[in-house]
């Protein structure tokens, strides 16, 4: 184990041994480090302060003052925005230092790498015009008084918990709306992936956020879930998988403290009779590529009529052939590593199980040509039972199930027999027949012909993918409360 903080190579954070609670960086409690794995060659590349329990309830307590008593709630909305433009600047400066971050930490392609860091800046910059730009104060008519108002005002302490696969824009999204609206921030990321948060914290704090507004702590399961149970936090805003969204929703319903879970997803992509074999190989082998499949949103269920299985079956499988595998600093790889050894033998565990219920097309091992990293190669299930494991359950890496059907009504039933609701999609050349199919799933999201993401638009999910949304002004409501004031006539300051 380290015995102090340093960074990767091309990532120059300050303070990688430290947290940063009530404007001070200091060390950690714990007085113990968390190490940083490449997933390409599995060594040791970094490492960061490890947060406990008493570093967590510092965090709340410097975030619960500076929401009670500090200046950044009672500024004007003009003013805050004016802080984060600093923040977004800062962070604009340092894109190819968030590259570098997370093809260290993620494995991600370093030739995706500043795409994806690019995507997070504007977004960040979005989300702070949208709050900059929404209406806190509106008046309305009403026959229980004069004037009544309806104002929103900030949720207070956010508990912002970010995950390891896209570690940057999600957590710059949280901590945006948050900041707009008047929050103030415990950023606790993923121990695989922190560096993102290090330097949105260097960034607040070049920007000049008063003290305890944005905080950084960093620990593993017990401190986080210490986190969350703390009384002082007023929200929890989670991006993960569904078995700890259970746990943060129980644990916040025990106190009625208010949580938005972006959670785990089975999407399906529903094939239409005019949509060819080869463009749905190369649209799903592309889409399977991003992350090496560790999407939340991932369509990791391909539906499609009984008649045409074989043909698209092997349309993929000759499309996953071409795929080139390798390590993510290539710039000719596809198909890079997973993210972590537990990641990689999680997805080996599902193979084996799919191989028991359903045929295993293409791939399914790990690349004969890499001795090192947690590789594994695009793998292809035909003949899968909707029922099954590994069309119920999220497997989160390149894997993909074939669901044979009768028809289209056949095709929307399958789609709808899940637990999960998060996003999807219809092949089909028909815009009409893409939007009425749409309208019968049920997911918060859904595209004609791919994955497509605005992060300006609501992203979240129906049942067990999440409560809430993220983005857009749906996103921001999340991070305000709703007061309806009745007043016996109109007054200045509205």
């Amino acid at each position: 184990m380290a015995d102090t903080g340093f960074n990767p190579e091309g990532v120059h954070v300050k303070h990688p041994g430290e947290v940063w609670i009530g404007g001070t960086w200091r060390a950690p409690h714990s007085g113990r480090f968390i190490e940083l794995v490449s997933p390409n060659t599995e060594q040791v590349v970094g490492a960061i302060a490890e947060a406990d329990e008493q570093d967590m309830d510092a965090a709340v307590a410097a975030a619960r003052e500076a929401f009670d008593h500090g200046p950044w709630p009672r500024m004007s909305v003009g003013e805050r925005n004016e802080i984060m433009k600093k923040i977004g600047a800062h962070l604009q400066a340092r894109a190819g230092e968030l590259a570098k971050a997370w093809t260290a930490q993620m494995g991600g392609l370093a030739s995706f790498a500043p795409g994806m860091v690019a995507g997070a800046n504007i977004q960040f910059d979005q989300t702070r015009e949208v709050g900059a730009n929404f209406q806190y104060v509106q008046e309305r008519q009403t026959p229980a008084a004069a004037i009544a108002y309806v104002v929103h005002e900030p949720v207070g302490v956010v508990a912002s918990i970010a995950p390891w696969n896209g570690p940057f824009g999600i957590m710059a999204s949280k901590v945006a709306n948050a900041l707009i609206a008047g929050c103030t921030v415990i950023m606790k990321p993923s121990p695989e992936t922190p560096l993102e948060a290090y330097i949105i914290a260097e960034a607040c704090e070049v920007a000049g956020v008063p003290a305890g507004v944005v905080n950084l702590v960093c620990g593993h399961r017990e401190a986080s879930d210490h986190l969350v149970c703390n009384a002082g936090v007023d929200k929890v805003s989670f991006t993960g998988s569904t078995v700890a969204g259970k746990r943060i929703a129980s644990v916040c319903g025990s106190r009625i403290a208010r949580y938005t879970l972006e959670l785990g997803g089975k999407s399906a992509a529903i094939v239409r009779d005019d949509f060819s074999a080869e463009e749905t190989a190369k649209l799903m082998t592309g889409t399977l590529m991003l992350l090496s499949g560790q999407v939340c949103a991932m369509l990791s269920r391909l539906i499609v009529p009984r008649s045409r299985q074989d043909e698209i079956a092997d349309a993929i499988a000759a499309e996953m052939a071409q795929v080139k595998i390798g390590y993510s600093d290539d710039p000719t790889t596809v198909l890079g590593p997973l993210a972590m050894k537990r990641q990689l033998e999680r997805v080996e565990s599902y193979i084996e199980e799919g191989k028991k219920t359903a045929d295993l097309v293409y791939g399914g091992n790990r690349p004969a040509h890499l001795n090192q990293g947690y590789f594994i190669e695009p793998t292809l299930f035909k003949n899968v039972d909707n029922r099954s494991r590994i069309a119920q359950e999220e497997i989160f890496g390149p894997v993909l199930s074939i669901i044979p059907v009768e028809d289209e009504e056949d095709a929307i039933r399958v789609a709808n027999e899940s637990n999960f609701g998060l996003s999807g999609a219809v092949l089909t050349k028909d815009p009409q027949a893409a939007y009425d199919v749409a309208r019968r799933i049920r997911t918060g999201g859904i595209a004609q012909n791919g994955l497509k993401v605005d992060w300006s638009l609501p992203f979240g999910g129906y049942k067990q993918s999440g409560v809430g949304r993220e983005g857009g002004v749906e996103g921001l409501m999340a991070y305000l409360e709703v007061k309806t004031m009745y007043m016996d006539a109109p007054v200045a300051a509205a």
